[in-house]
């Protein structure tokens, strides 16, 4: 079998945990959802602004509070795997030929199939509300690819912190650091020309930012410039390999623990 085949496998497993306990896509919606229609009417008048690229707020919002949806669902990643070394899944998976890999993978195509449910939820919310998206159907796919490889990033640092660390509270603590702090150093709910300079100058090296430039660009845009978007998937690849590459590594640290 193939890394790719076990990951399938994997995926399956917590697939049927989350058909099981469906109310956890319900759940999971309820903070998005303040975000979306609290901050679209808090922040209404910031469309006025000279340089705002768009008329309506909440076209604007509606990507970037997906994008936080993303990283926060993938972000508890590494509380599911503490949970799999509590009840000695984890040791029984680590006794078997599956791929170190595939088992981080898994995760993460699980949690693509319960983000995709978010996404269609709060993007048909968003429409309703009176959000207009230029980029239409292409736009919307790109968002989607984004919020993939942003979540698969931050779910590799949650796994990774769990195999290292093996604690809750470290893992809580990693979240609290990196997702909101994230968000707010970007172009995720203010376009760069109304940021602070330092958070602007950050924001270029925030992988947030870079999924919400391209998914803004494509999105929001009659005629995207593909450059800019392509870049930005590049890098967002880029980090996503590399934190599932370095979560992976941490399973030598795990197994040195056991």
């Amino acid at each position: 079998m193939t890394a790719l085949s076990h990951a399938t496998y994997i995926a399956g497993r917590h697939t049927k945990a989350l058909i099981r306990q469906p109310w956890y896509i319900v759940a999971s919606l309820a903070q998005p959802l303040i975000w979306l229609l609290l901050f679209a009417q808090l922040f209404k008048s910031v469309a006025d602004l000279p340089g705002f690229p768009t008329d309506s707020y909440i076209a604007y919002l509606a990507p970037g509070v997906i994008l936080m949806t993303a990283m926060f669902s993938n972000s508890w990643n590494g509380m599911g795997l503490l949970d799999d070394m509590e009840s000695g899944v984890l040791d029984r998976l680590l006794t078997s030929p599956v791929h170190r890999s595939a088992i981080l993978t898994g995760v993460n195509i699980q949690q693509t199939l319960s983000l995709a449910i978010q996404a269609l939820i709060l993007t048909g919310l968003a429409i309703w509300l009176g959000a207009r998206f230029e980029g239409g159907v292409l736009g919307l796919a790109v968002l989607g690819l984004v919020s993939i490889l942003l979540g698969a990033g931050f779910g590799g640092i949650s796994m990774g912190t769990a195999l290292s660390i093996r604690q809750r509270e470290s893992v809580i603590g990693m979240n609290q650091l990196l997702v909101l702090p994230g968000v707010f150093l970007s172009t995720a709910f203010m376009p760069a020309s109304l940021l602070p300079g330092w958070i602007a100058t950050v924001a270029k090296y925030n992988p947030v930012d870079w999924a919400a430039v391209a998914a803004q660009e494509a999105l929001l845009s009659t005629t995207p410039n593909w450059g800019i978007v392509m870049g930005r998937v590049g890098l967002l690849a880029i980090f996503s390999t590399a934190t599932v590459l370095l979560g992976t590594g941490s399973f030598r640290s795990y197994q040195r623990s056991i």
